[in-house]
């Protein structure tokens, strides 16, 4: 219904590459679908952490469609603004303690409007249109993009339950139930802060700050052993060198 309603992807401009996505746009959109869906679902692990995560990710979508959208487009935003405050009338009850609980139905029903309503910008996938959703849900994106990694590395199905998600890593590291909660906040909201530089830089600007920013995540999720103890390639990297550079100038 979503599809035929036009909520899809249709073409992609991106710089010296602008084609049509013709028959691919069903399957395609299907699999945006589907995987940030999952993603808000797999993060629905502590209380209050998925509906906290959304109103992050939704408020500064709506944000971005109020003021970039076109008149035409105005109900993205009411819509997006409406679930917001109804997650934050939510959210006091379903934090830890929690009195009530999302399940597989709240996390699934949040998650796939997250997908459908952030898919109003990707009608076009301009490079900046395509970087924009993703930066915003970068917290369930990275959750499940490492947790499949996590376990082809480690042989296993990637369908398979684990205890070494982002929250989990982060309990494990010490954290209470709380400070995990609101740390994952606190990324969710660096997350949001960034994609709001996007629209407003130049396409080189905006390059430079995505490489910055997926080096960024790549030393914070191996920091805290997200993959693994001993898969930290990055930052095995970065303590040769500066072992190197020590050993060569023993007196600094």
């Amino acid at each position: 219904m979503y599809f035929l309603a036009g909520i899809r992807m249709t073409e992609v401009n991106l710089p010296f590459v602008h084609f049509e996505l013709g028959w691919l746009s069903l399957p395609i959109t299907i699999i945006w679908i589907l995987g940030i869906t999952n993603a808000l679902n797999l993060i629905d692990g502590l209380d209050g952490l998925a509906t906290g995560v959304s109103i992050i990710a939704l408020f500064t979508m709506g944000i971005i469609g109020f003021f970039f959208l076109t008149v035409s487009e105005v109900g993205t935003p009411i819509m997006i603004f409406t679930l917001v405050a109804a997650l934050i009338g939510f959210l006091p009850h379903n934090f830890h303690p929690a009195k009530i609980f999302l399940g597989d139905t709240g996390s699934l029903y949040i998650g796939f409007m997250l997908s459908v309503l952030s898919l109003q910008g990707l009608k076009n996938v301009t490079f900046v249109a395509l970087v924009i959703p993703v930066v915003i849900l970068g917290v369930p994106i990275t959750d499940t993009a490492y947790a499949i990694i996590r376990r082809k590395l480690n042989n296993k199905p990637i369908m398979q339950a684990d205890k070494h998600h982002l929250h989990h890593r982060l309990m494990q590291m010490g954290l209470s139930h709380r400070q995990t909660v609101l740390v994952i906040y606190g990324i969710a909201l660096i997350f949001s802060m960034i994609s709001l530089l996007y629209p407003l830089s130049t396409f080189w600007g905006n390059v430079f700050l995505t490489i910055f920013l997926l080096l960024g995540l790549e030393l914070f999720v191996e920091s805290i052993g997200l993959l693994g103890p001993k898969r930290a390639p990055l930052l095995h990297m970065i303590r040769s060198v500066v072992k190197k550079l020590a050993k060569d100038n023993p007196e600094t």
